[in-house]
């Protein structure tokens, strides 16, 4: 790695990455912030197992009981809620940017709720299982993205409509989930009711191996698309102008983004806000001109992490759903957001 006029340029092979200093100082901060949260997170709890406790545990001289507290009952959920954030970071970071509106995330525009419809319509004709199920969000969420992106669609996609129209089909899909929900069995329909508002309880390394080899699959299909979408937000004509397809890239990487939903969407349920509230936190702290995805990522994980350590921990024995605590989070932000907006216009 070299650097040069405030920019790290890194080279593997022929793939060469650049970035400002600053980027890269941020998501390193963030990243060290993720583990020192997990570490911590995973020390809390009935059983209350000190950091450095943890620590070594996760370095294999610790073989008392608290090895069983830390890696078989605690330490799944904390990196399923790295991995849900970073995967709703990046989700929201490509939204927003194949949008080029700040409000263009999965959850404003309901894609969320399209993942959600598809993976209950399988839990409710087929049953569970991870991949049944990430396959059912995904077929749900795109069916969703293009029905909204059509709709929106007059003369290229104005934000605000884009908007509206999501809000609407996000409220008609938040209807037909709640029928698919009445109609399932009992124990079936708590589990979806609860799981509806996102969730990290009970996780195990079941899910969190699956999620990570979906998740490294989609992020290598994100490296073979190359640098298109910085060149995207430069708008058709000058992409065009540069080599690429715009209609063609913009498709690859809306399949990308409604993919890592969906996974996010199987393992944890629709988790809101932390697709809309990443991307534009991380772009705030880096300054960049344009969304950047490893930020967002960082900054997702970071996110859910401490959002879990407050739902695990406010009310102590009564745990809340993480997706409470995201709502209530980015509600916040949403009308600071809209607020800034409006401004500008």
């Amino acid at each position: 790695m070299r650097t040069a006029r405030q920019q790290c340029v890194a080279r593997v092979g022929g793939v060469s990455v650049r970035a400002s200093r600053r980027s890269v100082v941020v998501v390193a901060i963030l990243l060290v912030g993720a583990a020192v949260t997990a570490v911590i997170a995973v020390g809390l709890g009935k059983y209350p197992v000190a950091p450095a406790d943890v620590l070594s545990v996760l370095v294999g001289s610790n073989r008392s009981f608290d090895r069983v507290v830390v890696l078989e009952w605690r330490t799944p959920r904390m990196l399923m809620a790295a991995l849900v954030g970073a995967a709703l970071g990046v989700s929201g970071a490509l939204f927003q940017a194949l949008t080029r509106n700040p409000l263009g995330s999965p959850d404003i525009i309901g894609v969320n709720s399209g993942a959600y419809t598809g993976a209950l319509t399988v839990l409710a004709t087929v049953g569970g299982g991870y991949y049944a199920v990430a396959a059912g969000a995904l077929v749900g969420g795109l069916v969703t993205a293009i029905l909204v992106y059509a709709l929106s669609l007059r003369n290229g996609i104005a934000g605000y409509r884009l908007i509206v129209v999501g809000i609407a089909a996000g409220a008609v899909l938040n209807s037909v989930n709640q029928w698919i929900v009445i109609k399932l069995d009992h124990h079936t329909a708590v589990t979806a009711a609860v799981w509806q508002q996102g969730t990290l309880s009970g996780l195990t390394w079941a899910q969190v191996v699956p999620m990570t080899v979906c998740l490294a699959l989609l992020v290598a299909a994100l490296v073979t698309l190359g640098p298109q979408l910085p060149v995207l937000q430069l708008g058709d004509d000058a992409a065009g102008a540069l080599g690429v397809r715009p209609d063609r890239a913009r498709v690859a990487y809306l399949v990308v983004a409604v993919g890592l939903v969906a996974l996010a969407c199987a393992a944890a349920g629709p988790i809101a806000f932390v697709a809309l509230a990443a991307p534009q936190l991380a772009r705030r702290l880096t300054a960049g001109a344009g969304i950047a995805l490893a930020p967002a990522a960082a900054m997702g994980a970071v996110l859910l992490l401490i959002s879990d350590v407050i739902a695990q921990q406010l009310f102590r024995d009564n745990e809340l759903p993480v997706g409470a605590v995201t709502v209530a989070l980015g509600g916040c932000y949403l009308v600071f957001l809209l607020v800034t907006q409006a401004r500008k216009r």
